[in-house]
């Protein structure tokens, strides 16, 4: 059974000190990292420092935004080999902050996918909806294009190590959760999709976590679903204690045999190292 894996995702948020801080404490819990797998995305600006930290530990780093190109003239931009260079194993694309507020469109996020498996670093694709799209009953209709655009030309080995989150727009940073019930909903949704365009295999390997307003009061009930296998967790992560907490809750769940794999048989493909040979493998 794969352990449950939780992500936290910094945002525009902690200078460097406060990252090394947080990443320090979070490192010294070896008995939290035993039981859950973590990934960390800290600002572009600490990701150097970061990777000092967690060498040798079972943290992994995940980039926030990356550029589909190698190289060239994209001014600001960060491309995937870079993120690769500085120890990134994981990238964030297509989350709901980069769609609605910088108008990252599918086909861009498609490209970016794609440039993060060409480099063997592992996506973590982000889909959701609105409170609109979800009143008017879009909300399978509006994932459904996410996933097929992102993952056009992408072969089913590949998807089945990728990591998907599920993260509704309406729950991110209001303070509103899609319940257990609710959210488990699209996992399966997203896993029935991902059969019929890529096959049972990718569908049953990939990891699908719930992003939105997640806390140490809303995980555990989350990860009793058997097809939520882990948490995009935003502003609750960036109090270390509160991280903490959830991991804590993350792990008890996974000892009471709630959460990933429990039905569907989910292999882990957690790469917490960046070698070459690793990042193959993930």
């Amino acid at each position: 059974m794969a352990p449950p894996l939780i992500i936290a995702n910094w945002k525009m948020n902690k200078t460097v000190t406060e990252a090394v801080h947080a990443l320090d404490t979070l490192r010294a819990r070896t008995d939290l990292l035993q039981a859950v797998d973590v990934v960390v995305a800290p600002s572009a600006t600490a990701l150097d420092r970061a990777a000092q930290i967690v060498a040798g530990s079972r943290i992994a780093l995940a980039a926030q935004n990356c550029h589909w190109e190698a190289a060239g003239a994209y001014t600001g931009e960060i491309s995937v080999p870079q993120l690769a260079d500085v120890g990134c194993a994981y990238g964030l694309v297509g989350h709901s902050e980069r769609r609605q507020a910088f108008g990252e469109t599918n086909d861009q996020v498609r490209r970016k996918t794609a440039a993060l498996l060409a480099a063997g670093l592992t996506p973590i694709l982000c889909v959701g909806e609105t409170f609109p799209e979800r009143r008017a009953g879009k909300t399978e209709h509006v994932v459904a294009e996410q996933v097929s655009v992102a993952l056009q030309g992408v072969s089913g080995s590949q998807v089945a190590r990728l990591i998907m989150a599920y993260e509704p727009v309406w729950a991110i940073g209001t303070g509103k959760t899609a319940t257990p019930v609710e959210a488990a909903s699209v996992h399966r949704f997203l896993r029935r999709l991902i059969a019929h365009d890529h096959g049972e295999h990718a569908a049953t390997s990939v990891r699908i976590l719930y992003g939105g307003s997640v806390s140490p009061d809303t995980v555990e009930g989350l990860l009793a679903e058997p097809d939520i296998n882990g948490a995009l967790v935003g502003g609750a992560s960036l109090n270390v204690q509160t991280l903490l907490a959830i991991l804590e809750r993350a792990a008890g769940a996974k000892e009471r045999g709630a959460g990933p794999g429990r039905s569907s048989g989910l292999a882990s493909s957690f790469s917490p190292t960046t070698s070459t040979s690793s990042r193959s493998s993930a």
